[in-house]
């Protein structure tokens, strides 16, 4: 399961280089509703799902961690304002969210990238 959550992650993680949450409230509720129907999936079931679909699968856990993000209240260009460390941040994040998602596949995939954002950044400070 680590390698298809890898390669689906590390597409999705591109998101951390998106640049600020600060947006407009108005994004940030497009993003939530997006994201709202696939909430009840775990780490597991977004893959039964959605397998044979990676962008499918990136593009759930981009709004996920953008959601998180924004909750978090992290403005990611201004926290790592280095192109080279967004890098670094992004592959940090993709491992995150493997090691959350291999500890617990029945985990809901919303709270592994949470852990993920949250654990990114603690790796960062």
């Amino acid at each position: 399961m680590t390698r298809r959550i890898r390669k689906r992650a590390t597409a999705a993680a591109c998101l951390l280089a998106l640049g600020s949450v600060a947006q407009a409230d108005e994004i940030m509720d497009e993003a939530i509703a997006a994201a709202q129907p696939h909430m009840h999936h775990s780490c597991g079931s977004v893959l039964d799902s959605y397998g044979d679909d990676e962008d499918q699968v990136a593009e759930i856990v981009r709004l996920m961690a953008m959601v998180s993000l924004f909750n978090r209240q992290i403005d990611v260009m201004a926290e790592v304002p280095d192109e080279n460390d967004r890098a670094r941040l992004k592959d940090e994040f993709v491992e995150e969210l493997e090691d959350a998602c291999d500890d617990d596949p029945g985990m809901l995939l919303a709270g592994a990238v949470d852990i993920a954002v949250r654990e990114t950044f603690r790796a960062f400070d």
